[in-house]
């Protein structure tokens, strides 16, 4: 069978090094509550460590896109964990208060959990604690929860898209079994990793018959079950908005079954629409990105594994911050660039989605290099 070709722009490597892309790093101090041209504020950051993954999904590393001849980045590239604390410092200096690892898969970078103490040291200028998460597909977390708790994570995100074994098989790709991910997340909530929030993609046609059979398993346990719109993040998943199934329906077909009441969001800029059981066992929640843009409230930055800001999960490009750090810039200057990255920032490409032709469309960065 031929092997299919999916063109993907090197966006790692397409921005100038040495300064964020675009702007000069004026040297400048944190204010403590930064706004981006449309008001929103600089809120939550999300790191992704590595760009390798031991999954190949196929909504986000198809095999035959990430091969063994797939390119990742050389250790070499990558920013240090010391590297990615002087950043974050900056980050939570302007305002951040909650911070997420991700990847790739982040419980494959190596003494993941000292990089979560180094983290976890950080203050809030008030003197308050980072509020400070990981996401995972759990094939590690039995492993390593109990350490991720004592170095001072405080909660994790496992991706899980099916029950059934020989379906989650298949869409993982790599032929790993569905228990070990339930057992990762056991022992995730044995180690006050919680509450725990299991994510599902939901893929019409591919898993959407999982939908009850997920809710049934979770109701009644600590974690909280979310489900998530196939999203038409970077070029390699072949996304079609087909292949969309619009978060109501998702609510319509619990709720028919298992009862549900609306529940007032956690905070301003939440992803997910909370959604409770009638019982009073548990929650659920949506995340709507395709059918109802939340871009009003994003108040969230990425850093990619090796130093570049993207201030949208659908960025076509990244600013780089790895240059200002290993060139001898100093915090005021790294604090600067991030203040003039974030204030011209203007994202709302889902608001904008349904307006965009494919050719007027920009190449987007994938979502394994950015992170969820």
């Amino acid at each position: 069978m031929n092997k299919r070709v999916i063109p993907i722009v090197d966006y790692r490597q397409a921005m100038p090094l040495g300064v964020a892309a675009g702007y000069l790093p004026v040297p400048s101090e944190p204010v403590g509550l930064l706004g981006d041209a449309l008001g929103r504020p600089l809120h939550d950051l999300r790191i992704s460590v590595t760009d390798r993954c031991n999954f190949r999904c196929v909504y986000c590393m198809p095999k035959d896109v990430f091969d063994k001849e797939y390119q990742f980045l050389p250790h070499s590239a990558l920013l240090t964990f010391e590297e990615i604390t002087r950043v974050a410092r900056q980050f939570v200096a302007h305002g951040v208060r909650k911070i997420r690892l991700t990847g790739g898969e982040p419980l494959l970078r190596k003494n993941i959990e000292r990089l979560v103490e180094m983290l976890a040291a950080l203050r809030t200028p008030e003197g308050e604690e980072i509020d400070l998460t990981l996401t995972t597909n759990g094939t590690l977390l039995k492993q390593k929860a109990q350490a991720l708790k004592a170095a001072g994570l405080k909660r994790v995100t496992v991706s899980l898209d099916s029950l059934n074994d020989e379906a989650f098989r298949r869409m993982n790709d790599v032929d790993f079994p569905v228990a070990r991910v339930l057992e990762g997340i056991d022992a995730a909530h044995a180690a006050g990793l919680g509450p725990v929030k299991i994510n599902m993609v939901v893929k019409k046609g591919l898993n959407d018959h999982e939908i009850l059979p997920m809710a049934r398993h979770f109701k009644g346990t600590p974690a909280i079950l979310r489900f998530i719109e196939y999203m038409d993040v970077g070029a390699s998943n072949g996304w079609r908005m087909e292949e969309v199934l619009p978060s109501n329906e998702v609510v319509r077909r619990i709720a028919a079954e298992l009862p549900l009441v609306e529940a007032d969001p956690n905070y301003v800029g939440e992803t997910a629409e909370r959604w409770r059981y009638a019982d009073g066992s548990g929650e659920i929640g949506v995340i709507s990105s395709v059918t109802h843009a939340f871009c009003g409230d994003c108040s969230r930055a990425r850093l990619s594994t090796e130093g570049k800001v993207y201030t949208c999960l659908f960025a076509s490009q990244g600013h780089d911050l790895r240059g200002i750090v290993r060139n001898g810039g100093s915090d005021a200057e790294l604090a600067g660039a991030i203040a003039q990255l974030w204030s011209h920032r203007g994202d709302r490409y889902s608001e904008l989605r349904s307006g965009l032709q494919d050719e007027a469309a920009p190449r987007k960065v994938e979502m394994s290099y950015i992170g969820g």
